[in-house]
């Protein structure tokens, strides 16, 4: 396989326990974030739920690029192919994250078109994917890949099979959507209208009509007030309070503000979050976008460009204090930085700084609106970077994700 993967194992360290738990295991916030840990060992996100092309045009991607980005799903890293780096490192905790990203470069190098590619990515509900797998991908993929794709799940069924039964509807997002689905129903909504809308005026109609009051339904409202509530969406107790502005604001109405810019903010045609969100699946071809690796004008780039990206079990920090000084130029932080108290902040800055070149830039989303940095990030290290604010709240009101509070821009100026 063309892939090359890192592994690190810290002796007796857990790598979502080091970066989730701040608190004793015998208090309430404790054992929140250890229910946490639990559930995040699965897989999570399906779908990375960060627009690539909002990212893209922060970036400024060069064929010179050298990348660190967080994983996910693996649709950005991906995605930042088309964009032409000259290497991705892709960064995470999570090893089912891992394994889902493996297995995209894989089926990328050597399914035989866009045809296969996009019916097992795009589609991802037809039986002949798990032909696919067998005839022409497992057999390029590490043995502990292989493993995880090919062993069975609570149902007994193999995991390769979700690609036959709509991989979207899995993970904890896709099983958060589905429940969503199922709550809006049982008030007296229904999400799925909102892709009858023709034009933004009908998708803001339809959800003020069919989605909008369930936000105020009393049960929702008290189900939401939970902090362990949001878990299927990947958000860890800290970041719950980030998004509730320390629960001086009901997490009902936070969640329907972001679902209604979600919903209204962009043409649905150009936006396939809203079409995960609402319809839990892509659109058809020519029925509206996808993420731009599934787009066809790109396959062939990605194809081409799909051994540039390594892959790293291992957090953040741990992995760039063994890089070289002066040897990046991108980085994707996500919305990561939400976990993390002040101590782990300073560790990553600091090797990110080190790390990076004159001129380098590193974006990220924040629950809230306001970037956690100034007065948490020393002075010394904060000092080297601009914060380009102006891009940043331009790209934020471009990102088609729409649940986050703030999209950020730093580049490094000393």
């Amino acid at each position: 396989m063309n892939v090359t993967a890192k592994v690190f194992e810290p002796a007796s360290t857990d790598l979502l326990s080091e970066a989730v738990h701040q608190n004793s295991a015998l208090s309430l916030a404790g054992i929140l974030e250890r229910t946490f840990t639990f559930a995040f060992r699965s897989m999570v996100y399906p779908q990375i739920w960060e627009d690539p092309r909002a990212d893209m045009e922060a970036l400024e991607l060069t064929p010179q690029s050298r990348m660190l980005t967080i994983a996910s799903g693996g649709c950005n890293v991906m995605s930042y192919l088309t964009a032409n780096p000259a290497r991705i490192y892709a960064i995470d905790l999570n090893e089912t994250h891992i394994a889902l990203l493996k297995l995209k470069i894989a089926a990328a190098q050597h399914l035989p078109n866009h045809a296969t590619f996009f019916r097992f990515f795009g589609a991802a509900n037809d039986r002949r994917n798990v032909h696919l797998y067998n005839d022409l991908i497992a057999q390029h993929l590490d043995a502990d890949t292989r493993s995880y794709w090919e062993g069975r799940d609570l149902t007994g069924r193999r995991r390769i099979t979700r690609f036959a039964r709509n991989f979207y509807h899995y993970g904890l997002l896709g099983r958060f959507i589905a429940t969503g689905h199922l709550a809006a129903r049982v008030f007296g909504a229904n999400p799925k209208r909102i892709l009858d809308a023709r034009n933004i005026e009908e998708q803001r109609e339809i959800f003020a009509r069919e989605v909008a009051p369930a936000f105020n339904h009393p049960v929702l409202r008290w189900i939401t007030s939970n902090r362990a509530s949001l878990f299927g969406l990947g958000i860890p107790p800290v970041q719950y309070d980030a998004l509730s502005n320390g629960n001086t604001r009901p997490m009902a109405d936070v969640l329907k503000e972001r679902a209604e810019r979600l919903a209204t903010g962009f043409d649905l045609k150009d936006n396939y979050f809203a079409w995960q969100a609402f319809g839990r699946r892509y659109a058809a071809q020519g029925e509206g976008s996808c993420p731009p690796y599934l787009d066809k004008a790109n396959f062939m780039a990605v194809k081409a460009r799909a051994s540039r990206v390594e892959v790293v079990h291992d957090n953040m920090i741990r992995f760039l204090s063994n890089e070289p000084a002066d040897s990046l130029d991108r980085y994707v932080l996500l919305d990561a930085q939400d976990w993390m108290d002040d101590a782990a902040l300073n560790s990553l800055w600091r090797e990110i700084t080190r790390t990076a070149r004159t001129g380098a830039r590193v974006i990220f989303r924040t629950a809230g609106e306001e970037s956690i940095l100034p007065g948490r990030v020393s002075d010394a290290i904060l000092s080297q970077w601009t914060y380009d604010i102006a891009k940043s709240a331009e790209i934020h009101a471009k990102d088609r994700s729409a649940i986050y509070g703030g999209f950020h821009l730093y580049v490094k100026t000393a």
